[in-house]
């Protein structure tokens, strides 16, 4: 962030159950089992009515802001002061305090300890594809880092129908991995004196 304030509880994606909320909250009850999201959901502002955006005017990340929003003051303390939040998830602790706004419920058979990557990684890759990109059936797409969002956004290009797709990272030992996906082809960029393009 421009702005980064400390000391904060660092983390984003986990699986977890809810142990209590807070008044007015209707949607969850204790023991559901949930993600957290770190791009929230009012469900009432323009960009939460939109097909085409995600960003929720109260909700979108903010790694700056550091507390809750109803009341601007963090939920976490040490010796009595403050420990700031997180992209309103701060996932690094054994208990959290989280935005209803910033919680899907989930199947409770769901194995959590799986699932978790699903808070970030394989939705923002396969939404990056899906609901950003979206390429259409017989395009070629490139793919630059075979990570977790990269092989998640891999494999929404192979679901979109494209033809060709190109993985792009500097470790070839990926390749293999992201043929599962449907990398069609792999390029590291450190095997070229000029450009490839």
């Amino acid at each position: 962030g421009q702005t980064p304030v400390f000391p904060r509880i660092l983390g984003h994606e986990a699986g977890g159950i809810v142990e209590s909320v807070g008044e007015g909250v209707t949607e969850l009850a204790p023991g559901d089992h949930v993600l957290p999201v770190l791009t929230g959901e009012c469900k009432e502002c323009a960009h939460c009515k939109s097909e085409e955006s995600n960003m929720c005017d109260l909700l979108r990340i903010n790694v700056d802001r550091g507390v809750m929003i109803g009341d601007g003051q963090s939920r976490f303390t040490i010796n009595g002061k403050p420990i700031f939040h997180f992209v309103g998830t701060s996932t690094f602790s054994e208990y959290t305090v989280i935005h209803v706004g910033c919680l899907a419920k989930i199947n409770p058979e769901a194995p959590l300890d799986k699932v978790c990557i699903l808070s970030c990684g394989i939705s923002t890759g396969l939404g990056a594809t899906l609901n950003v990109a979206k390429p259409k059936k017989g395009q070629t797409v490139a793919i630059f880092g075979l990570g977790a969002v990269g092989l998640a956004a891999m494999e929404g290009a192979r679901l979109s129908g494209a033809s060709r797709i190109i993985g792009v990272d500097l470790n070839p030992a990926k390749f293999e991995q992201a043929k599962k996906f449907g990398c069609t082809d792999f390029v590291n960029p450190k095997d070229h004196s000029k450009p490839v393009h």
